[in-house]
């Protein structure tokens, strides 16, 4: 399913002149050595270009599309028309003369294979190349010296003549079509994405970029040991799954494209993310960086509650001057690094209008009252993730199965993870503080995933603002302590360490332990203050009390000290905001 995705999106790609036809990649190219009619090198093209890097401008290898490139890990195989000094000269700075000799040999036999027979100048030249180059004459020869030490250091090296490349050349180019759709060895077999009947990919491409992969590139299939691989197919690689080496082509190059595109993919703790519509348009990417992931993009935050609102109701709504569909089909891929392979942790296929109704729904879950300094509107997936972790931590990466388990339900409008929840009332006890983020968090997740017989008696403590109308004890308690709290506060002004720092653990487990304690400590505060704000608190709290209809709780159930803890986050901010002006 996800390579079937891919591969589609490959055709739209091709189709929108963003990607060449199947056999072709960009590539990074730092030199080209002009040839001759005889395959004399008579200079050494620089083909840098500049790239501005924040406030500075740097000096680049130059991006051509060029020949696929082959996949290499410790054996010997030439690209075609483009490699390292290695292949193309024989010589690198690698210490091992005889390795580079045969490098060079592989890439001579594969070059005078391909072109002995072409008939354009360019190939005979190429060819010529490779019959009389000698490379134990390298640092002698006149043309290469200015540029030895760069060209034997590894970058791509690519040929041309009388200043044209050879991958543009017509003649080679229809010789590589041909050799790249006739590859493959061994029997036919029916390839897995696209149904015909053809060779298969014994080694996939790599896809390189991905957050946490080897910088050569990973595999996204591979089979490199008996327990993976099918009955028959030992030491069969690829042949365990059959892919063409089209389909393998197409599916890598589309998923290297949109890892090298900040527009389509982003990075959530160890797994990066990458997003498509079926049918190309960019500017479903685009809103999905935005609406999903929070990515700036200048446009307000009503703005984007709107659009989610049309596009969740099926109908159609404009982003940057782009008519957006709700039934076009959007694709979200999951990827996390595993040794020398990539791990999948997602995989989400729907509509872009399902997706945003469910995104329109996790947001009105998470709504809660924020403090004034709070401009946020909607809490992104790296907010809700970051409440999760200690911020004082060298370490602030949150949990990578929470952050893929996270994406997971709120997209597909599925029960949040018990992980969340776990690790947000750690993060309340170790720091004994329960800011937006957490207490949104700990909302939502009571109002998805609480029992229905247990989620009916939460409901009227699970609002977005103070309910003072609710008598259920445990928010109660939670808007008993806050006030307690405040109470201390001012009849101590300026005290460092407050009830809260000493006993909200406490009170948030085994109440009936601390309570009682905490209303006798209240008098000695009350006697501290004087006039209308004695009065003030004392009314408060006479006012909360009366309502416990029982004695205090011996303990309070995970689900229930979250709702303590949202009763003190509501009685906290309601201390804090102003009346309006009547």
């Amino acid at each position: 399913m996800i390579l079937q995705a891919l591969n589609s999106y490959f055709d739209h790609l091709v189709s929108n002149g963003k990607l060449e036809r199947p056999g072709w990649q960009p590539v990074r190219v730092s030199y080209a050595l002009s040839l001759n009619d005889e395959g004399e090198i008579t200079a050494v093209l620089p083909l840098f270009t500049e790239e501005v890097r924040g406030k500075k401008t740097a000096l680049v290898p130059r991006t051509m599309n060029l020949p696929a490139q082959e996949k290499r890990s410790v054996g010997i195989v030439s690209n075609f028309l483009c490699d390292n000094s290695s292949y193309v000269l024989g010589v690198d700075l690698k210490g091992k003369p005889e390795r580079s000799r045969k490098c060079f040999e592989a890439c001579r036999e594969l070059h005078l294979n391909l072109l002995r027979d072409a008939e354009c100048p360019m190939a005979q030249a190429i060819v010529r190349f490779f019959e009389t180059w000698n490379p134990d004459n390298i640092r002698e020869h006149p043309a290469l010296s200015a540029y030895l030490d760069d060209l034997i250091s590894g970058p791509n090296i690519i040929f041309a003549r009388d200043y044209a490349f050879a991958q543009n050349d017509p003649a080679i180019a229809c010789i590589w079509d041909a050799q790249f759709s006739n590859r493959g060895e061994g029997e036919i077999l029916r390839c897995l994405v696209t149904g015909e009947a053809t060779h298969a990919a014994r080694l996939h491409p790599s896809i390189k970029g991905v957050m946490g992969g080897q910088s050569s590139g990973t595999s996204l299939v591979s089979f490199n040991a008996p327990a993976f691989e099918s009955f028959g197919r030992d030491g069969g690689q690829g042949l365990n799954a059959p892919v063409s080496e089209k389909a393998a082509f197409a599916y890598s190059a589309a998923l290297n494209y949109m890892i090298a595109d900040r527009s389509h993919h982003i990075i959530l703790s160890d797994t990066t993310v990458v997003f498509w519509a079926e049918n190309g348009d960019d500017s479903y990417a685009d809103c999905c960086a935005a609406a999903l992931f929070g990515e700036d993009t200048g446009l307000s935050d009503s703005d984007l509650q709107d659009l989610m609102v049309h596009l969740s109701a099926g109908r159609k709504a404009t982003w940057k001057d782009v008519e957006l569909d709700p039934n076009v089909h959007f694709c979200i891929l999951g990827l996390a690094p595993n040794a020398s392979r990539l791990s999948v942790r997602f995989f989400m296929q729907d509509t872009f209008g399902a997706f945003a109704g469910n995104l329109l729904r996790h947001h009105e879950a998470m709504k809660i009252v924020r403090p004034s300094y709070d401009s946020r509107s909607f809490l992104s997936f790296w907010h809700l993730l970051s409440e999760t972790v200690n911020q004082k931590s060298n370490d602030k990466s949150p949990s990578p199965l929470l952050s893929g388990a996270l994406v997971r339900a709120v997209l597909m409008g599925q029960p949040y993870p018990a992980l969340l929840l776990d690790q947000v009332e750690l993060r309340v006890r170790a720091e004994r503080a329960v800011t937006r983020g957490r207490a949104a968090i700990i909302k939502a997740f009571l109002l998805r995933n609480a029992p229905p017989m247990s989620n009916d008696r939460y409901k009227e403590a699970l609002t977005v603002e103070l309910n003072e109308n609710t008598n259920y004890q445990p928010y109660l308690l939670g808007r008993t302590f806050a006030i307690l709290e405040g109470l201390q506060q001012a009849a101590n002004p300026g005290i460092n360490t407050t009830i809260r720092d000493r006993y909200f653990n406490s009170a948030c487990a085994p109440p009936a332990i601390v309570f009682p304690q905490l209303i006798k400590l209240a008098q000695a505060h009350l006697k501290k203050l004087e006039g209308g704000l004695a009065v003030h608190y004392n009314r408060q709290l006479s006012d909360l009390l009366s309502r416990f209809t029982e004695d205090f709780p011996a303990r309070l159930s995970l689900y229930d000290q979250g709702i303590f803890q949202l009763g003190y986050y509501h009685q906290t901010q309601a201390r804090f905001t102003k009346k309006e002006a009547q």
